[in-house]
Parts: C-alpha cells; structure tokens; sequence
C-alpha cells in the first residue's frame, strides 16, 4: 500500500459558493501513479465543506436555498455573541455537510456517477483563498 499526498488551493466568492474540484482531484490521482484506491479531500477549517453533486446550474441555485432552510443566515447564533462575528450560520452548515470526502479510483480513474462532481462549498460569508488536502491511498 502506497500513500501519495498533495495540496492545491482555491480561492472562493463566499456566501455558498460552490467550486467544482472533480479535475483537480482527478490530476492528482493520475500523478500518484497509483492505479487502485481511494483519495480523501480534506478541508482544514470549520466554515468550508466538501461532498458531491450534480454541478449543474439549477444545483447551483438549489443547495444554497435548501442550506438556507436548515440554517438560515440571519437566524440568531449564540456563535456571533461567542466571536463577535456573522458566520454562525457558515459553521453549522459545514457541520452538516462535513469537512472531507472520499472517493475510490480504478485503474488510475476517479469512480463517480455520470452526472456526479466532486465540489468544495464555501460557507464562510466572504471570499477565502482555501488549502484542500489530498492523501491518495493504493496500490
């Protein structure tokens, strides 16, 4: 078992934004040199999320007014009086959504649905320049 790891960063609108890092991930795999295993994204920070989804523009519409129903942005967050800040919201969201995901590959290839993208979702409520970790595992 061999372990391949790399970092690529991305900078972000906030407030939702949602980028997708499905080629990245796949580059990164391809230069491993590993033909079967997984890769694990990671997001340090409790403000950004990764997961998958279907990146496409009424998606792109969708998640953000759904993420607005479970955690509205103007709701009142004992976080703003903890940090004297605006992002309670952003870090239960990322809560829900989760800081990493996993995703195989066979034969040097990321395994997603056809209509499937790996995305990073930016939940803070500015831009942020964003470090994604990479630790491909496989043989």
């Amino acid at each position: 078992m061999a372990v391949h790891a790399e970092d690529f960063t991305i900078k972000t609108k906030g407030a939702v934004h949602i980028v997708d890092i499905s080629s990245k991930v796949a580059d990164i795999v391809r230069s491993s040199g590993l033909d079967n295993g997984v890769v694990c994204v990671f997001v340090p920070g409790s403000t950004g999320a990764l997961t998958t989804i279907e990146y496409e523009p009424g998606l792109l519409k969708d998640i953000p007014r759904a993420l607005e129903i479970i955690a509205p942005r103007n709701a009142d967050y004992a976080h703003h009086m903890t940090w004297n800040d605006d992002n309670g919201s952003s870090h239960v969201r990322a809560a829900f959504l989760g800081p990493s995901l996993t995703i195989p590959f066979r034969k040097g290839e990321l395994v997603l649905g056809t209509w499937q993208q790996a995305v990073f979702v930016e939940l803070d409520t500015r831009s942020r320049r964003r470090s994604l970790i990479c630790q491909v595992i496989g043989e």
